[in-house]
C-alpha cells in the first residue's frame, strides 16, 4: 500500500491518519519464508514535525507461521509492535549510510507500507520458536518427532564419528 506524502508536507505541524493494511500475505527473508496467516488493520499517523522532516507511528499486530526450531512443527506466532520513526526528506543517501540508516519505504513522497513494516517484522522476529519450551525435537538419525513417538534407535551409533576417540576414553574408564 502507498501512501502519498504530499499533503501532510504542504502544511508544518499537520498530522493526518491513514487507515493501513498489509498487502503482503509472506514474510520472506534469509531465514526462510513465512506465512502471514492473522493480519489487522492498523492506524498509522504522519505527522509534519516541520523542516521536512515527518514523524510515523503506528502499532501493528499479526500473526506468522514460524516452524518450531527443534521439531519442525508450524507454530502460530503472534507479533505486536509499536511503529515510531522519524523520516528526514532531505536527507541524502550518503547520509543513510554513514547513519546505516536504510529508509527503503520512503519513494519521493510515497510512503510503501509493506516495506515500512517489513522491517519491522524482521527487527521484531522472535530468536527461537519452539512449540512448547518443553519440546523433545526430532531423532537426528531416524527423523521421527520424539514429541509425538520414541524411537528405537541406538544412540552410541549415532555419534559423530569424530567423537570415537573420546567414547573409547568414557569406556576404558568404566572398566577400572
Amino acid at each position: 500500500m502507498l501512501i502519498n506524502l504530499t499533503e501532510v508536507l504542504s502544511l508544518e505541524g499537520k498530522a493526518k491518519s491513514y487507515e493501513a493494511g498489509l498487502e503482503i500475505d509472506e514474510f520472506t527473508c534469509r531465514l526462510g519464508s513465512y506465512k502471514i496467516i492473522d493480519k489487522h488493520p492498523f492506524e498509522l499517523t504522519v505527522r509534519n514535525i516541520g523542516g521536512r522532516k515527518l514523524e510515523l507511528s503506528a502499532f501493528v499486530r499479526l500473526s506468522l507461521i514460524i516452524p518450531c526450531d527443534r521439531c519442525l512443527a508450524d507454530v502460530v506466532t503472534p507479533l505486536e509492535f509499536e511503529i515510531a520513526k522519524e523520516v528526514d526528506l532531505d536527507e541524502s543517501e550518503q547520509d543513510r549510510i554513514e547513519q546505516l540508516d536504510e529508509k527503503d519505504y520512503i519513494d519521493g513522497y510515497n510512503l510503501d507500507i509493506d516495506r515500512l513494516v517489513y522491517g519491522e517484522i524482521l527487527v521484531n522476529l522472535p530468536m527461537k520458536t519452539l512449540c512448547k519450551e518443553d519440546c523433545k525435537g526430532i531423532c537426528n538419525r531416524c527423523g521421527t518427532n520424539l514429541n509425538e513417538a520414541t524411537c528405537s534407535c541406538d544412540f552410541d551409533d549415532a555419534m559423530d564419528p569424530r567423537m570415537s576417540v573420546i567414547r573409547d576414553i568414557f569406556k576404558n574408564f568404566k572398566e577400572v
